[in-house]
């Protein structure tokens, strides 16, 4: 039974490097724990053969059908910046398809958005974030969010979903109930954002509603919601968020990843190994810790501790492990992709210069 509960606690753990290649350190707790999958981040990326080689080599350590996630959004986020070339923002690129009436400028935007990931090894980004770009957040979200309306943020999104699956790349909905009414940063404190339930259903939740079979993953926060059932509970550990309102009322049958565990905005609220066994408990298949090697371990072995103690965690951490398995054979199915020639990668890097440059030129 022990040796079950390992395998099912690492296969729900999405976990981040120290740098551009593994150290022994982290290839022991790797083999040990056997992660669902890797994420990547500015500090372990320098070129796409170094890391495409840190892809292989970290994954051969994970679980079958894994993931190998990046932020690449576009604008302030994108961990390929330096690497390939900047692309534009959600909001640059929704304004300029609604000025010029060229609708499939969103579509084109994720298609080279899954083309830059996969020429670096990635099957996932995650991205679009469908956040509504309300002025509560705007100084917390800036030009993430696509626009201020449910149908902005759907006409885009549903665009660029299109794009990054014609690619083979995962895409990732986020920040699911909706961050648009917040005042501060997750990454900090634990928002509290003040919508009522009929608002946040009509306005927030709209693009997970109109895209919740187009939507591979869809991410939750760490905000909480004092003004519906969730109470100040961070959605991120929410049984009412994540089971009554995703999976049940929304239909939400994809792979459900929560935000980064090693935020201020959950670990203000409840110990990291408790986030981490909440979240599951709570409908999560997969749990992110970006960072560090020492809460990486934490939570694997809380994770096995409350599976031995509570026959009733054990059953849900079992299950859990099964059905999230079934969706990253579906979701991760592919092998990683063959590195692109010099000339191709040239190609697309000229690709998106000039996709930026019409986004900027319709923009005046």
């Amino acid at each position: 039974m022990t040796a079950s509960l390992r395998r099912a606690a690492g296969s729900l753990l999405v976990v981040g490097l120290a740098d551009k290649e593994l150290s022994a350190t982290e290839r022991a707790w790797l083999k040990l724990i056997r992660p669902a999958g890797i994420i990547l981040f500015k500090r372990n990326i320098a070129d796409a053969k170094q890391t495409r080689a840190l892809l292989s080599v970290a994954t051969s350590y994970c679980a079958t059908h894994n993931a190998r996630f990046v932020d690449v959004e576009g604008g302030v986020v994108n961990r390929l910046s330096d690497a390939l070339a900047p692309i534009p923002s959600a909001q640059a690129v929704a304004r300029a398809a609604q000025r010029t009436g060229r609708i499939a400028l969103a579509r084109e935007h994720g298609e080279l958005i899954a083309r830059a990931v996969a020429a670096f090894g990635f099957n996932t980004s995650l991205a679009p974030v469908v956040d509504l770009a309300l002025d509560d957040s705007a100084e917390v979200l800036g030009t993430r969010c696509a626009a201020s309306t449910p149908a902005g943020v759907v006409a885009y999104a549903r665009g660029f979903l299109a794009g990054m699956a014609a690619h083979g790349v995962a895409g990732c909905g986020k920040h699911f109930p909706g961050l648009g009414g917040g005042t501060c940063d997750s990454h900090l404190e634990t928002p509290e954002i003040r919508r009522a339930w009929p608002q946040l259903w009509s306005e927030d939740l709209e693009p997970y509603r109109a895209l919740s079979s187009e939507m591979p993953i869809v991410m939750v926060n760490h905000a909480a919601y004092p003004l519906t059932a969730g109470k100040k509970r961070p959605a991120s550990v929410s049984k009412f968020w994540i089971q009554a309102v995703l999976r049940k009322r929304i239909g939400y049958k994809g792979i459900i990843l929560s935000d980064d565990l090693e935020m201020g905005g959950v670990m203000k609220f409840m110990p990291i190994e408790e986030a981490a066994i909440e979240a599951i408990r709570a409908g999560s298949d997969l749990v992110e810790i970006c960072h560090h090697a020492e809460p990486i371990l934490r939570v694997y072995e809380a994770l096995i501790a409350e599976g031995e103690r509570s026959a009733a965690f054990r059953k849900v951490l079992l299950e859990r492990a099964r059905a999230c398995e079934r969706k990253r054979m579906k979701v991760f199915a592919a092998a990683m992709p063959s590195a692109l020639s010099t000339a191709k990668f040239e190609a697309l890097h000229a690709r998106i210069l000039r996709f930026g440059e019409r986004v900027a030129k319709a923009a005046l």
